[in-house]
């Protein structure tokens, strides 16, 4: 029998946050402030699962969704709160980490930076295939089934009608087995991975601020290009001196603009393709003073701990399963006089500051990017800084 509920906040993982008849319970696709006649679907522990039945009485900031795969495709799952709702909403999550698991108190101001765009912002995606199906587009919702979309709303325009160019080749043209497509672009052209019938893996190149970077979709690059400028000032800010790590490194977004500003950086890359984008975008800027290593950050650490050189500054930038313990271990050893971290995951980012304020580090300061549109997803950056240097 469905129960009525009132949703009183949202939770990390995007769920709203409801209590009734003793239980407490996570609705995925609510906002705060409705009313919910909602079905339990599952428990686990002492935390109940629903789903939304009815909606009896719509909180104000409650939208209607313009994306007609909401709710059964996997990719967003905050079109039903407007905008200013969903800033508020990453905030809280932010702050709820930062309580919750690095038991931070007094909690720090964040603030958040607006994306330009709320919709046709991605510029990077991964299309799932199912070959047997016929079905190409995202996996559904708490599923590994892909949903068929023919229209992505946050993709870019160029990325969309690449989505619409693919979906119209035929499945006989696909690689055998494939299950699923990487695809980027800069405005311009297309980068696809793999390559196959009429689409190729191209080179692309895009221009930051002063610099230029050049990738393409077999390596990471993020996904919101216009707050991409935004970030790499925050994380940066007045950082100079002699000495920088920059760990997970990528294609070097922030190793380039590093090696600007210190004598002696040196970049960590695990993805082969990205390490070797990263040292020709070093190359092309003229900074020789850099250098970047093909391998896990946990194995260059650990080989690199021994070596008593004093580092003035680490940056991570790590996936969303954030930062390992032998990579926290490996920075607390380097003893760097400033760290910044970049997360794209609340949860993971809290984690890893309670190892490093407890390792002798203080937050600074940190502020969210809004890189994500539409889901419950946000970047944030934390400033630490050892005992007796200030930033």
């Amino acid at each position: 029998m469905p129960l009525e509920v009132d949703i009183e906040r949202i939770l990390p993982g995007g769920v709203g946050l409801a209590h009734a008849e003793g239980k407490t319970i996570f609705v995925p696709l609510a906002a705060p402030g409705d009313r919910l006649l909602i079905n339990i679907e599952r428990q686990q522990g002492n935390i109940f699962f629903a789903s939304i039945h009815e909606i009896l009485s719509p909180s104000s900031v409650r939208i209607e969704p313009p994306c007609p795969y909401f709710g059964r495709c996997g990719g967003c799952d905050f079109q039903q709160l407007n905008y200013e709702a969903q800033l508020s909403a990453k905030v809280e999550i932010v702050r709820d980490c930062l309580h919750r698991i690095a038991k931070l108190d007094p909690l720090p101001e964040i603030s958040i930076h607006r994306s330009p765009d709320q919709w046709r912002y991605r510029a990077r995606a991964t299309w799932q295939v199912d070959e047997e199906k016929g079905t190409l587009g995202y996996y559904e919702r708490a599923s590994r089934r892909v949903c068929d979309v023919a229209d992505c709303a946050v993709l870019v325009p160029q990325l969309q009608k690449a989505l619409s160019e693919v979906r119209a080749t035929p499945f006989q043209e696909f690689p055998s087995g494939l299950k699923h497509l990487e695809v980027a672009t800069n405005g311009d052209d297309i980068s696809l991975a793999p390559e196959f019938a009429n689409f190729q893996t191209r080179e692309l190149e895009l221009r930051v601020a002063n610099e230029v970077y050049r990738y393409n979709a077999a390596s990471f690059f993020q996904v919101n290009q216009q707050l991409l400028e935004s970030l790499l000032s925050y994380s940066l800010q007045d950082a100079r001196g002699i000495s920088a790590i920059d760990l997970y490194c990528g294609v070097g977004l922030f190793t380039v603009p590093l090696a600007r500003r210190f004598e002696d950086v040196v970049g960590i890359e695990a993805n082969p393709v990205a390490a070797r984008f990263a040292r020709r975008n070093l190359q092309h800027a003229e900074l020789g003073q850099a250098q970047v290593f093909t391998g896990t950050v946990g194995d260059w650490l650990s080989v690199n701990k021994a070596k008593n050189k004093a580092i003035d500054f680490v940056l991570l930038d790590p996936p969303r399963a954030g930062a390992e313990s032998v990579v926290i271990k490996g920075v607390l050893d380097l003893a760097p006089a400033q760290i910044s971290y970049v997360s794209c995951d609340p949860a993971t980012l809290a984690r890893d500051l309670k190892k490093l304020l407890h390792g002798g580090y203080r937050l600074d300061s940190i502020a969210s990017f809004d890189m994500f549109p539409q889901t419950h997803h946000v970047e944030t950056v934390a400033r630490l800084s050892s005992a007796g240097d200030v930033m």
